[in-house]
């Protein structure tokens, strides 16, 4: 085994550097203290974040044989607790110099291995190498690992592309946004990510193997990440509880009233279960929830929330409920982009209702309404209202309404709002 892992370390060396690998916008040290852990949906390019900063690192004067790279869902390998060791015997013997020197290890999966955490915290205490993992498996999700590392291990969210990330990897140009030509181009690719999503295999191929990319990443979801992690049984009910909550995107949703449509649906599921299966869906970061603001945490985590979907193009496979409504789908993408911000989030319906309350430092930061069409003067009035509401409690919030085509500043009652394209909007820090 020892000599097969030798040439598969040696392998890897030879595939760096990576070309054509798209630029994130996550920043991460390459030399930290502490045991770097990347979680994130399945597919939403980890593995090439990793390379990425192999290249970087190879670009800094580090060189290969101070890289140990290895992906434990190598199918050659059957790694337990008590066969680890092999892999760092073999690196030493392939490269002996660099038991006394600093190295760098980045371990895909690593959580495939029982006890793994426990060969970490070794080989750290040991050597004190550079460490990075990744994390999303049926074995174990994101919140399990940073637990497994006891306060070792700084977590960083990656996501599906960002509508940025999505213009690098096309090659757009997005510096310049103010010709006539350049917002032509850029608002038609924008409409193509609000439907089809940011995974970065989906946005070359066509359509329909957009969709059976999708569908089976989704299928990977439900039965590796949900079903065999968690021993589900009830498959009919979780299926059909993920096509409900599936269908209030955007809205508050109750559990109780899922609970009720299901068993008048003849599906045998109890409200505990339903809980169970939000939870889960939260893990594998499929869904995501939306809190209203009140003024007491207690009272923000009983109210009624609303729910949010990891990518739009993932989404339409799952529901035609939003096929023709861009509405939704825009403002989903919006709080998926306000998330990988790491913006805390709020939602306000306390007589009027309010899209996203933006808090910075304990402090509301931006008030934003989103809606699709605002040329009508009867809506943009409508939006309105409840952003010069709120502005008399915040005065110091930024007023926006992000919509898909106005761009412009408009005053009311001395209160500056400013209409933002959702294009615009997703490409420039505001």
């Amino acid at each position: 085994m020892k000599e097969i892992l030798k040439t598969a370390i040696l392998d890897v060396h030879q595939k760096f550097p990576i070309k054509d690998i798209t630029p994130r916008e996550l920043n991460i040290p390459s030399q930290p203290k502490q045991i770097i852990t990347l979680i994130g949906p399945r597919r939403c390019g980890k593995t090439y974040f990793f390379y990425s900063l192999i290249n970087k690192l190879l670009q800094d004067g580090i060189s290969k044989d101070q890289i140990l790279y290895f992906n434990f869902e190598d199918e050659r390998f059957d790694f337990d607790a008590s066969n680890l060791q092999i892999l760092l015997d073999a690196y030493f013997e392939l490269f002996p110099q660099n038991a006394n020197k600093k190295f760098y290890c980045f371990f895909d999966e690593i959580q495939q291995v029982e006890n793994w955490e426990k060969f970490l915290r070794r080989i750290k205490d040991t050597f004190n190498p550079f460490i990075f993992i990744t994390g999303s498996s049926s074995k174990l999700l994101s919140s399990d690992i940073a637990t497994a590392l006891r306060g070792r291990s700084i977590v960083f969210n990656l996501y599906p592309f960002s509508f940025r990330e999505f213009c690098a990897h096309l090659n757009l140009q997005t510096n310049e946004i103010d010709s006539t030509r350049s917002i032509t181009l850029l608002h038609s690719y924008f409409q193509d990510y609000l439907v089809n999503g940011g995974y970065p295999e989906t946005i070359d191929p066509a359509e329909n193997i957009k969709t059976r990319i999708l569908q089976s990443y989704f299928n990977v979801m439900i039965y590796k990440d949900i079903i065999e992690r968690f021993n589900v049984s009830n498959h009919v009910a979780l299926k059909q509880f993920m096509k409900q909550l599936s269908s209030t995107i955007t809205s508050e949703f109750s559990i109780n009233k899922i609970y009720n449509d299901l068993k008048s649906n003849q599906i045998n599921v109890s409200k505990n279960q339903l809980y169970d299966f939000l939870g889960y869906c939260q893990d594998c970061f499929l869904f995501f929830l939306h809190y209203p603001y009140e003024f007491s945490e207690r009272k923000t985590l009983k109210s009624r929330k609303k729910c949010y979907f990891i990518d739009n193009g993932l989404l339409k496979n799952i529901t035609t409920y939003f096929s023709d409504n861009s509405g939704k789908l825009l403002e989903n993408l919006v709080f998926i982009e306000l998330t990988r911000q790491e913006k805390e989030l709020y939602f306000f319906h306390n007589g009027f209702e309010c899209d996203f309350m933006v808090s910075e430092n304990n402090q509301t930061s931006q008030i934003i309404q989103v809606a699709w069409d605002v040329t009508d003067q009867k809506t943009l009035s409508r939006e309105i209202k409840p952003l010069l509401y709120l502005a008399k409690k915040y005065p110091e919030a930024e007023l926006f309404i992000i919509n898909n085509s106005i761009d412009k500043i408009v005053m009311e009652d001395t209160e500056q709002i400013k209409l933002i394209p959702a294009w615009k909007w997703a490409l420039t820090d505001i």
